[in-house]
């Protein structure tokens, strides 16, 4: 729930996520440190100082191996969040859910408090 009493990466994470929702992407919120991060699927986790998003883009430096971030502005949390869903669709190929996971998915909702996505 965003408040004006939330610190600010809280507050910038939380808007990505209804961003996030309004596509159809579920996500959760973990903030300290003066950071927050937005956890969407496996390899993909977006993090957030309150002035800017970053996440990996799956790609490595071709010259130093080092993994490649995408950034986006803070201040257009609905364009961040097509981009991490852009993302997100890559990933589901790649990494789909495990065969537990979707068994507890397909069970009766409560449960585990889980909808199925």
């Amino acid at each position: 729930m965003i408040t004006d009493m939330s610190p600010l990466p809280l507050r910038t994470a939380e808007r990505l996520v209804l961003a996030l929702e309004d596509l159809g992407v579920a996500a959760d919120v973990n903030d300290g440190y003066r950071i927050a991060l937005v956890s969407v699927w496996v390899d993909l986790v977006v993090r957030t100082d309150g002035t800017s998003y970053s996440w990996w883009s799956g790609r490595f430096s071709g010259r130093t191996g080092r993994k490649l971030y995408v950034h986006s502005p803070a201040d257009d949390p609905a364009t961040a969040a097509r981009r991490v869903a852009k993302r997100y669709a890559e990933l589901q190929d790649t990494h789909p859910l495990s065969a537990l996971i979707r068994e507890l998915l397909a069970g009766p909702v409560g449960i585990w408090a889980v909808k199925p996505i």
